[in-house]
């Protein structure tokens, strides 16, 4: 078992069938209408982007054709999970939550062909679960001055609702967890369709993820993208790979497969994969993955622009094939206008940031990233240039999430403090920057 991943593995649906692209309230059939041609060159850049770590790369569709409009934005899978009533941003900004899922299964709940789990260094697919170990909150304001990025730390510890057995998780596994639990309960009605299981129990994964998340920050979520751990490998594949810079050498091959020397280099995309999924050796752990996230954001987008993705079709053509592939967008997000809209603004400075940790702990045999919700609810509010939550005198928390204070001392002897790092600014396909 790959032991880069320590949730316990979900039992295996067998032979799913094909369904509609939209997931959500609709029950999937087995018919499926077909695919438009595959002359879809509109932005195709645009939606590979936007999957958990594609989003940067969105910015960068100026210079596009915009006559297949139809074709580009039919091609994604769309998710209801957000909810008609979910609150919403004021004044024309947008909040973007994109979702990187360690599944090794596609979305209709099969294996990855055994030559792409190869490439992942990922095990096989009754590894890894359905954990969201890439979350990243985006803030695009109405001015468009600037783009806020915060990575949120898979480990942080969060309480929850709607998970049977569970008040207080590690966020990534607010999606599985859920899903597991709708599936069973699914199961326990007599469904036995693994398609409609696969399905509802995203839908569920989804809305849990997205529920959590706008919890701890305390900002709403207007739009949300999903993408797989292949989505990963196939973007950086489908672009020619990804330049990084590294402090330190690393040699991290009994896990995540991430065996790099120091300094800037060039990464194909299973190489890729590695450097985004590390996190044993590293000094901070989770923490330098997240600035590893960031860093091949930002890659992702200086390689459209610089290697003339644009307008060389073949490229164009496999990246479309990536984002229709491996992207789920939530319902109504029309990416092609979104887009259109970003590219007219010119270059975008971005900020990143990461999430304030308090201490590192170890709860039920568990690492996790002990945080202060009042003070992250602060802090994303003054970089998204909001008014400060109103607070009131309250009882003294008993859970390990709102003080800290309240937690007594940490489980382990002297622990590293944790290091988020300060806000990197740079621009839409700029300088790469170097990480640990």
């Amino acid at each position: 078992m790959n032991r880069d991943d320590d949730t316990a593995p979900l039992p295996r649906l067998e032979t799913p069938r094909p369904g509609p692209r939209r997931v959500g309230n609709q029950v999937p059939t087995t018919s499926r209408t077909p695919r438009p041609g595959r002359v879809r060159r509109v932005g195709l850049i645009l939606a590979r982007m936007i999957g958990a770590t594609i989003a940067l790369a969105v910015f960068t569709g100026t210079g596009l054709s915009w006559s297949a409009k139809n074709d580009f934005d039919s091609g994604f899978t769309h998710s209801t999970a957000l909810g008609t009533d979910a609150p919403r941003s004021r004044g024309g900004a947008v909040n973007i939550l994109l979702i990187g899922l360690d599944t090794r299964k596609d979305l209709n709940g099969n294996d990855l062909p055994k030559q792409i789990l190869d490439q992942l260094h990922a095990g096989d697919g009754t590894e890894g679960g359905y954990n969201a170990n890439s979350l990243i909150l985006l803030h695009i304001p109405a001015d468009l001055s600037k783009i806020v990025a915060f990575s949120i730390p898979r480990d942080n510890y969060v309480p929850v609702t709607g998970i049977p057995g569970y008040r207080q998780i590690k966020i990534k596994e607010a999606y599985g967890l859920k899903k597991a639990a709708v599936q069973a309960k699914l199961i326990e009605q007599g469904e036995t369709d693994p398609v409609v299981l696969e399905r509802r129990g995203r839908e569920a994964g989804r809305a849990s993820i997205v529920s959590t998340v706008r919890t701890l920050v305390g900002v709403p979520i207007d739009r949300f993208a999903e993408i797989s751990l292949a989505g990963f490998y196939d973007l950086a594949t489908a672009i020619g790979g990804v330049d990084v810079c590294l402090n330190n050498a690393v040699d991290d091959s009994e896990f995540s497969g991430a065996v790099f020397p120091a300094g800037r280099q060039h990464l194909d995309g299973s190489e890729a994969l590695a450097f985004v999924r590390q996190r044993h050796g590293l000094h901070n752990g989770d923490l330098d993955r997240t600035h590893r996230q960031q860093a091949f954001l930002t890659s992702v987008a200086k390689s459209l622009r610089d290697s003339g993705t644009l307008t060389n079709l073949s490229r164009l053509s496999a990246l479309m094939d990536v984002a229709h592939k491996d992207i789920v967008l939530s319902d109504g997000w029309n990416l092609f206008d979104f887009a259109r809209e970003l590219g007219a603004a010119g270059t975008l400075p971005v900020e990143f940031h990461t999430l304030p940790v308090v201490r590192y702990d170890v709860i039920d045999g568990q690492d996790v990233n002990i945080v202060d919700a009042g003070a992250i609810k602060r802090e994303v509010r003054a970089a998204f240039g909001l008014e400060a939550p109103i607070t009131t005198t309250a009882p003294m928390p008993t859970g390990v999430v709102d003080v800290p204070a309240a937690l007594g001392p940490p489980t382990t002897s002297a622990p590293p403090l944790p290091d988020t790092g300060k806000a990197v600014t740079t621009t839409i396909g700029g300088t790469i920057p170097c990480v640990n």
